[in-house]
């Protein structure tokens, strides 16, 4: 059974995926870089798994940006949409 995405997930894994392939990194390279899996990296791409402070920082590092850089496309959204209850 696949995961659904969620809506803050897609919006994250698109810019995630943007920095990467920018950076010239493969999902693997940056599972390597991240000390994480191939999987999650894919998963965060897809708007599957969502990244933790912890994976956001690494991510940070890894893509040689600010955190910042990860998040800032949340600025355009409507974040009450996104953050709305979950049933």
């Amino acid at each position: 059974m696949t995961t659904p995405a969620l809506p803050e997930a897609e919006i994250f894994g698109t810019r995630l995926k943007e920095l990467r392939e920018k950076r010239g990194e493969t999902v693997r390279s940056l599972a390597t870089l991240t000390e994480t899996s191939f999987t999650y990296i894919s998963d965060m791409e897809h708007g599957r798994k969502v990244p933790s402070l912890s994976m956001l920082l690494r991510l940070a590092a890894a893509l040689e940006c600010k955190v910042t850089d990860l998040v800032k496309v949340f600025n355009d959204h409507d974040l009450r949409t996104l953050v709305r209850k979950r049933r």
